[in-house]
């Protein structure tokens, strides 16, 4: 059950801004830079959603995802997928015992708090299929048989864009189940400079910390009171209708990039911007949300939404520029 919206008091806004700068804390002493994907982490643990990201092999995808389950004392569990990975490999089976004439059910390891799909396109479809009920419904069935998933429960899914052959494009109903998609670039010179020090000092060799930053108790707090932060109706207004213009493209932007667009984002969209940024104003230290928010999150929101058609990826258009020309067209509050 969530907060109200808009009735956040002033302690709980303190709570949550003590806990979140302690995760952040723990979070930057094992990742160096790559503030976009931090903020995109903690606006799932936030909001329980779930995160995919995109980049090449090394950018610390792994190491990010371990290192926020380690901050708040979280189960984590990693899957590499591959072609011949399986749903049970995922979800559990049924193993008959001999001893006892009966089928016991071994739970898999989405069971876990956090999980981490490792180049999930490399599965099979009908793999990537058996996550779309863990992801939405938070449950897994196993024998006719309903397990309830821990809470909090977060996906992190990562794939690679360079590599294609021999792997399977996620359907576009599984894409809209991600709350939020990062893209991920390369650490700046200093940054990797940085990443080799810490090498160099054991940092990722060191057990972490018994004396977390926060607990699963504190997540379950700011899950929670996430709900309390205000959402101005003009600014839900303004949402809708960044959505509304990705439907409408002919109406409201340049035919050139009107004609790139074969579908536009769902409502499930409109549903993100809203639990996104009342997430980011808390992140901020804020109880209620500002245009800006969600002007910020248009690209980890839209991206993985806006259906571009063939000419499109042909020619080598961007999501990104169609966003931004739907935000343009649009004015803010």
């Amino acid at each position: 059950m969530t907060t109200p919206q808009g009735t956040l008091t002033p302690d709980e806004l303190d709570r949550a801004r003590g806990i979140l700068s302690a995760v952040s804390s723990s979070y930057g002493a094992r990742v160096v830079g790559q503030d976009g994907l931090r903020t995109s982490l903690l606006i799932a643990l936030i909001t329980g959603g779930h995160v995919l990201l995109e980049s090449v092999p090394g950018l610390a995808k792994t190491t990010a995802a371990k290192a926020l389950a380690e901050a708040v004392q979280a189960s984590f569990r990693r899957i590499q997928c591959t072609p011949d990975l399986l749903p049970s490999d995922i979800l559990g089976t049924q193993i008959y015992d001999y001893t006892k004439s009966t089928f016991e059910t071994q739970l898999g390891p989405v069971h876990a708090n956090f999980v981490l799909l490792d180049e999930v396109n490399r599965s099979s479809a009908k793999t990537q299929s058996a996550m779309l009920e863990a992801m939405q419904e938070r449950q897994t069935t196993i024998g006719g048989t309903l397990y309830p998933l821990p809470s909090p429960f977060l996906v992190l899914a990562t794939q690679n864009p360079i590599e294609q052959e021999g792997t399977y494009q996620l359907p576009e109903a599984q894409l809209d189940r991600f709350l939020l998609k990062e893209v991920l670039d390369y650490p700046t010179f200093g940054e990797e400079l940085e990443i080799i020090d810490r090498v160099d000092s054991g940092v990722y060799e060191e057990e972490p910390s018994e004396a977390a930053a926060a607990t699963i108790d504190d997540v379950l707090f700011l899950q929670k009171a996430v709900g309390g932060v205000y959402l101005d109706p003009s600014i839900k207004n303004y949402i809708v209708s960044a959505v509304y213009v990705t439907r409408h493209p002919a109406t409201y932007l340049a035919p050139e990039l009107a004609a790139c667009i074969e579908y536009g984002a769902s409502p499930r969209a409109s549903i993100a911007f809203s639990k996104a940024a009342r997430a980011l104003a808390l992140l901020e230290g804020r109880d209620h949300v500002i245009p800006e928010d969600v002007k910020r999150l248009r690209h980890v929101v839209l991206r993985h939404r806006i259906i571009l058609n063939f000419e499109a990826i042909a020619d080598d258009v961007k999501p990104e520029t169609i966003i931004d020309a739907v935000f343009a067209a649009i004015p803010a509050p």
